[in-house]
């Protein structure tokens, strides 16, 4: 998928900031199907879509996990609490949240497709 993406960046022309971003919630993505979806590896197939416009990434995301929407239940870390009294996990939906203009959720047949919005950051 990072080949996939470098290529999508390149033919794009988009700005390493907006490649690198790309990148990591893809990365995000990835590693909460594996681990969560499919606890653990999986041959199980995975798919992406990237659409570039003139001020935006549009991204689609599928996997064949089990139903489950990411962004249901997101929650900020309480900052005033210590490190060790704060719940393991959540971090990375919560990146992936936070770096997209708009982020969708829904099933679509046997699969998980998550659709995100990422503004491309113009140099």
């Amino acid at each position: 998928m990072t080949a996939f993406l470098a290529d999508v960046c390149a033919i794009g022309g988009l700005p390493r900031d907006t490649r690198l971003r790309l990148t990591l919630l893809v990365e995000e993505l990835f590693t909460n199907t594996i681990i969560h979806g499919h606890g653990g590896d999986s041959e199980a197939p995975v798919s992406l879509e990237c659409r570039v416009e003139l001020a935006r990434v549009r991204l689609t995301y599928e996997d064949a996990a089990p139903p489950h929407n990411p962004f249901a239940a997101i929650q900020a870390p309480d900052e005033e609490a210590s490190p060790d009294d704060r719940p393991v996990g959540g971090l990375g939906v919560l990146l992936v949240a936070t770096m997209a203009e708009q982020v969708e959720y829904r099933r679509a047949g046997d699969r998980n497709r998550i659709s995100l919005t990422i503004a491309i950051a113009r140099q």
